[in-house]
């Protein structure tokens, strides 16, 4: 059903693409033949260019995990209640975004802030691609604005890490594909009576692709053993595959970086002037309220193209050291 679903969603996708193409061939003869349809034709050309934008980032996710839901954490820096409101706005910014995406979300642990703000919050984001898109988030978000708790209005730099992690199954299933296995047949030793030790009842597996090798030769008969040596195997496989999921998982949090200076992925200028920037694609954003209500499809296309072709987006309209 899930597979049908995809396919059904696709051929949506397409059909769509089709039908706003025939509209600009449409408008493009009526303007041939005079009428006046400008506006009609940038206002459908925007309608299409987005939808292929969109289209194209969910071709960029292609990792073993791109297709699952998500979890992510918050935790502001140093800095007291201008970083816990600061996390505030994150989770704020990503509700939204949830919420434009038709993403559902739940928030499962919230501490509050002292005053204002949170000191860590945890939400998961479910849906299809939800962690595949929200991968780019994970790093130091830096804000720069004029503080609202600060009697002298004096310009405050505050911090906050975001974390994704991917929601992974709790089953795992072991599917032993018979051209993975040798099986080898041999005489059992030891006690067993006569007939264990004249038959090749004895069973040895090995597990080609893993190196993992069971054996059983308790059973008189050579079916009783085999059973009984996969079932071992399939135990054996099962906490293989849990100490490659405990590998993966330190590996994501090898990758948390210290929530200061030098560290930041994002920077979100509200003063002097007004910008976002990212500081890996080079992406600046001058509308840093559409950005901060969830609007966040042009920084994560610019990750997600990076992270496959190596490319950076160009920062339109601002210095690349303005930021810095």
């Amino acid at each position: 059903m899930q597979d049908r679903k995809r396919l059904e969603e696709q051929i949506g996708e397409a059909e769509k693409i089709s039908g706003l193409a025939s509209d600009l061939d449409t408008l493009f003869e009526l303007a041939r033949e005079g009428e006046d349809v400008n506006g009609d034709l940038e206002r459908e050309m925007r309608s299409l260019t987005a939808y292929l934008e969109k289209l194209e980032t969910k071709m960029l996710l292609s990792g073993e995990n791109d297709a699952r839901s998500a979890i992510v954490t918050i935790h502001p820096g140093a800095g007291g209640t201008e970083s816990q409101d600061w996390a505030e706005m994150l989770l704020r910014m990503y509700l939204r975004w949830a919420e434009r995406n038709r993403f559902e979300t739940v928030i499962t642990d919230r501490l509050e802030g002292e005053g204002a703000g949170i000191k860590s919050v945890t939400f998961e984001v479910n849906g299809e691609n939800a962690y595949g898109l929200l991968q780019s988030e994970v790093g130091v978000h830096r804000l720069v604005r004029i503080s609202p708790f600060d009697a002298n209005a004096r310009r405050h730099t505050s911090f906050a890490s975001v974390f994704v992690y991917p929601q992974i199954d709790d089953e795992i299933v072991i599917d032993i594909r018979p051209e993975d296995l040798r099986v080898d047949t041999f005489r059992a030793s030891g006690a067993g009576g006569q007939h264990v030790n004249r038959t090749d009842s004895a069973i040895r597996m090995t597990h080609l692709s893993t190196g993992l090798v069971v054996q059983c030769q308790n059973e008189r008969s050579q079916h009783k053993n085999r059973a009984s040596a996969m079932k071992q195997l399939r135990a054996k496989l099962y906490e293989h595959e849990l100490a490659k999921k405990r590998v993966e998982e330190r590996k994501l949090e090898d990758t948390k970086l210290g929530i200061n200076f030098g560290s930041q992925i994002r920077s979100y200028v509200l003063a002097p002037y007004r910008m976002i920037k990212d500081h890996r694609t080079k992406l600046a954003i001058g509308d840093v309220d559409r950005v901060l209500d969830g609007d966040l499809e042009a920084l994560i296309h610019a990750y997600l193209v990076l992270l496959k072709t190596g490319k950076t987006v160009a920062a339109a309209g601002a210095d690349s050291d303005d930021l810095d």
